[in-house]
């Protein structure tokens, strides 16, 4: 028997780092191979990690709570037949080129963290930066997670003891004194949101565009089929896989809203792997369609149930949200006309579908009443300029508002 390392799995682009949420064995545990082990969190997925051996769990190194790199080692196993070499804590894999590098993880220690100068590699990102806008040491610190790490809580039960917490750079709102108000401690999800949303704004200088489009023949046409669609298939028939087909057609068009920027040059993606924004009841997760342009109408329908239902359900896998090329928001699912979505980092542009309203417009120079579906975009102004996304716009209104029961690809 030898040992082996399990690190923390790449689980989407631009993802850096990702958070242990809870650990499914515990040590000593035997672990089949394929069988959950670790669910971690990122601003991406919630996903349950399956063992890529079968053996024993014989230490965890990162505990419920902490954040760590991408290819960080998260625990040990003993398996048949590996080298004992392997229970050397890994070199993290290496990340995306605008990933910071890692740094090597210590082994595991048994006394509190502050007993060892090497357990300073071993803390979160966001632990390091409160010990940095308080001016603490890491050695005043007593860690109460896995062997003895400090983690965030550490760090302000002792400011709480000991003095008050110095604001953090740049200055968040003060924490209210006022009894009515409650103070809702952030998820590790939704902290990789926030993460993940500043770095997007602050990466790409975001531009916005709208338009009004008559849904008509798609309302028409999905009326008259939903009853005999959902008896056959056994889920109800959306807009949504409607929506896919035409932004892909109107994305080989126009291939640039399907691209990414890079020092070296854009990067255009002449494939769609679609990624769809579902909405869960405390977050938002966007699982991708592979090669959306070329499944079939049926196809697509199925691959979009499948993918809302194991968001749901929090069974994705770490490949569901990896390889996005575009993004699209159905955000009139929620009862949105309007608004201005975040790109989806690296990609180029998202697209948001808006609630269908009936409302007064002129056709043929007298007054009728329409459905009416608002298109938002936002796109990367780096690589994007109006003209260009006038022209993908234009494609998917005239994709929408000409739409038959021919332009089905089945």
């Amino acid at each position: 028997m030898g040992r082996t390392t399990l690190k923390m799995p790449q689980l989407g682009e631009s993802v850096t780092e990702g958070t242990v949420d809870r650990w499914l064995k515990q040590e000593g545990d035997m672990v089949r191979r394929d069988e959950p082990i670790v669910e971690v969190v990122t601003d991406k997925v919630n996903a349950e990690i399956p063992s890529p051996f079968e053996g024993r769990l014989v230490s965890i190194k990162v505990g419920p709570g902490e954040t760590v790199a991408i290819g960080t080692a998260l625990a040990e196993m003993e398996v048949e037949g590996a080298a004992d070499a392997a229970a050397e804590p890994a070199k993290p894999e290496a990340a995306e080129p605008e990933a910071a590098t890692p740094t090597t993880p210590a082994p595991r220690q048994t006394q509190h963290a502050a007993s060892s100068a090497e357990a300073g590699d071993r803390v979160s990102p966001a632990v390091r930066r409160l010990l940095q806008d308080n001016d603490l040491e890491l050695s005043q610190i007593t860690g109460t997670g896995g062997g003895g790490r400090v983690q965030r809580e550490d760090v302000i039960a002792y400011l709480a003891e000991h003095r008050a917490p110095k604001p953090a750079k740049p200055q968040p709102a003060a924490a209210s004194s006022d009894p009515r108000d409650e103070l809702v401690r952030i998820s590790a999800v939704r902290r990789q949101i926030a993460e993940h949303m500043v770095r997007s704004v602050s990466t790409s200088p975001h531009a916005w565009a709208l338009r009004e489009v008559d849904v008509t023949n798609l309302v028409e046409y999905r009326a008259a089929q939903k009853a005999q669609f959902e008896a056959r298939h056994g889920f109800p028939l959306s807009y949504v896989p409607f929506f896919i087909q035409i932004v892909c057609d109107a994305l080989m068009k126009n291939p640039y809203l399907n691209s990414t920027w890079t020092e070296e040059g854009i990067i255009l993606k002449h494939y769609v792997n679609m990624g769809i924004a579902v909405a869960l009841p405390d977050t938002l997760i966007v699982p991708v369609i592979k090669d959306a342009d070329k499944m079939g109408f049926i196809d697509l329908a199925h691959a979009l149930n499948d993918l809302a239902t194991r968001a749901r359900n929090k069974t994705l896998r770490p490949e569901d949200v990896r390889g996005g090329t575009f993004t699209l928001n159905n955000t009139g699912a929620l009862g949105s006309v309007a608004g201005q979505s975040i790109i989806n980092q690296p990609q180029a542009a998202i697209l948001s579908t808006e609630s269908i309203r009936k409302r007064p417009v002129a056709v043929d120079d007298a007054v009728a009443i329409r459905p009416i579906m608002n298109l938002t975009m936002s796109f990367d102004h780096r690589i994007i300029d109006g003209l260009a996304a006038s022209r993908f716009l234009n494609a998917v209104q005239s994709g929408i508002e000409e739409w038959t029961p021919a332009s089905l690809k089945v």
